[in-house]
């Protein structure tokens, strides 16, 4: 009678690995909200650890933490 098939074989297990991997990837960015946009809080708080890495002089890193306040007040005004 020919020969029966047994199981999916390796093409099958790799579709069903791909297809797993794509609804992983998408129920990852939906618990995490990956695709939202930053709050103000969280520009701020980006904006802020970026002048803490990138400024060494005193006097800039005041300027770049000024320049974030100004932002985040400016974000806090349009959301209103």
């Amino acid at each position: 009678m020919g020969h029966s098939q047994q199981g999916l074989g390796l093409f099958g297990a790799l579709i069903i690995l791909a297809v797993a991997a794509v609804v992983l990837y998408y129920a990852y960015k939906g618990v995490t909200g990956e695709d939202e946009a930053p709050s103000c809080r969280g520009a701020y708080t980006d904006c802020l650890k970026n002048c803490r890495r990138t400024r060494t002089e005193a006097p800039d890193l005041q300027k770049c933490q000024e320049a974030c306040q100004r932002d985040a007040d400016e974000c806090e005004r349009r959301s209103q």
